[in-house]
C-alpha cells in the first residue's frame, strides 16, 4: 500500500523560508513524477513542481522558479520542496503527490499525502 506523508509546513514571515518533506513507502517508485501541489482557500489545486524519481529531472510552476527546488534522498525514500522567497500568495494547503504518468494536472496522481498547511505572513 502506497502510503506518503507531508511534514514540515508551518508559519513563516515574507521573504522567509520553509521545507517541506514528503516520506514515501509501500512500493519502488522508479520513474515515478513525485510532485507537489499547492490549494488555496476558494482556489484549485494546482500543481508547484516535480521531481522524477529515477532521472532527478525537475519541472516547475512559472510561479515558483527561482524560489523552489524539489529534491530527493534515495536512502531516505523522502523528498523535498524547499521554498525560499515566501509571500503571502504561496500560503496554502501543500500536497505531495505521486503518479507514474505524472504531469500538471492533478487527475493524473493516484497517490496522494494528507496535506500541511503553509501560511506567511506579510
Amino acid at each position: 500500500q502506497v502510503r506518503l506523508v507531508e511534514s514540515g509546513g508551518g508559519l513563516v514571515q515574507a521573504g522567509g523560508s520553509l521545507r517541506l518533506s514528503c516520506a514515501a513507502s509501500g512500493r519502488t517508485f522508479s520513474w515515478y513524477a513525485m510532485s507537489w501541489f499547492r490549494q488555496a482557500p476558494g482556489k484549485v489545486r494546482e500543481f508547484v513542481g516535480s521531481i522524477n524519481w529515477t532521472s532527478r529531472k525537475t519541472n516547475y510552476a512559472d510561479s515558483v522558479k527561482g524560489r523552489f527546488t524539489i529534491s530527493r534522498d534515495n536512502i531516505e525514500n523522502t523528498f523535498y520542496l524547499q521554498m525560499n522567497a515566501l509571500t503571502p500568495d504561496d500560503t496554502a494547503v501543500y500536497y505531495c503527490a505521486a503518479d507514474p504518468r505524472g504531469g500538471t494536472y492533478s487527475s493524473g496522481y493516484n497517490y496522494w499525502g494528507q496535506g500541511t498547511q503553509v501560511t506567511v505572513s506579510s
